[in-house]
């Protein structure tokens, strides 16, 4: 256990009737990125809130940095960082103030907080911003500074709850470089995200739904494991005709729109490339691009999804 910054087994909670939190088994190494990914609604949020000390489980157990969810909730806060998707910074105080007021929370005397300060300072590029208000900071900035503030203390677990969302894409690249040098540093992160793309940067993943874990692996893992048949990706006029017509034909296991293209899955995949430019043209549909591509992990998920699998 000695390797393990996180571990549950059968983790559940339960608000009255409703089971938010099923049965939850799961273990994260020291340095990992882990990764929670799910639709809203899934358990993720409250799955991390027990993980935290902040909710009691129903039932099940749970260890983090060695200390017992159940029994020692008080040790754990101390021993973790904890990023929500609002961030939780103070909007009426500067960067500087934020700052303070976090230091004194986690118990840090003056040397060790003007330190860890400038350190996250420096992170976060806000070195020339400390008397900015922070209510008036772009959003990227308040996000790199809401993670200095959960990691002054510098825990060796750190949640981070949906931190990109609303964070345009070059902030979120900035971001998860940020995520990437802290694991470097044996710091374990524990992730939620609805972002396929950020999904794939975590070492292991967990695909919840309906408060379970219906898949865990590596990001390859996943694909390789629920995505035996290949992916075709087409674009073409008519995106939603197009796309009603093939899912019913039986050349195609699925067929879904992602963004301004469609993914067909099949077993069959130049037979499908054949199928599919007959049945186009036959409906007068004109084909701007058809090809195989490497699925992804939104194509892992929507093929558990439309599948019943979830």
């Amino acid at each position: 256990m000695d390797h393990l910054a996180v571990f549950a087994q059968d983790l559940t909670r339960v608000f009255g009737s409703f089971v938010a939190v099923d049965h939850v088994t799961f273990e994260v190494s020291k340095g990992e990125i882990f990764g929670f990914l799910g639709p809203n609604g899934a358990g993720k949020t409250t799955t991390i809130k027990i993980l935290c000390g902040l909710l009691t489980p129903s039932s099940g157990k749970a260890m983090v940095s060695g200390y017992d969810v159940n029994s020692q909730s008080e040790e754990i806060k101390k021993h973790i960082g904890y990023m929500s998707q609002k961030f939780s910074l103070y909007e009426d105080l500067t960067v500087s103030e934020n700052l303070d007021f976090f230091g004194g929370v986690y118990g840090l005397d003056a040397e060790k907080k003007a330190h860890r300060s400038l350190w996250v300072l420096e992170m976060a590029g806000l070195t020339n911003m400390l008397d900015t208000l922070t209510g008036s900071l772009p959003l990227g900035w308040k996000q790199r500074l809401a993670l200095g503030c959960a990691i002054l203390h510098e825990p060796p677990v750190i949640f981070l709850d949906e931190p990109t969302s609303g964070v345009d894409p070059l902030s979120r690249r900035n971001f998860w470089e940020l995520i990437n040098d802290l694991a470097s540093q044996n710091v374990t992160i524990f992730v939620t995200t609805h972002y396929m793309e950020e999904a794939e940067y975590c070492n292991r993943l967990a695909l919840m739904n309906s408060g379970k874990i219906v898949a865990l692996g590596t990001p390859l893992e996943l694909k390789k494991q629920w995505m035996p048949e290949y992916v075709i990706d087409l674009e073409c006029s008519q995106l939603m005709l197009a796309s009603e017509i093939l899912e019913k034909d039986s050349t195609f296991s699925d067929a879904a729109v992602f963004g301004n293209a469609i993914h067909l899955v099949t077993r069959s995949p130049e037979q499908a490339i054949e199928r599919t430019r007959n049945i186009l043209n036959d409906n007068g549909i004109t084909i701007q691009r058809l090809e195989m591509i490497t699925p992804s992990l939104e194509d892992v998920f929507v093929t558990l999804t439309s599948s019943n699998k979830l």
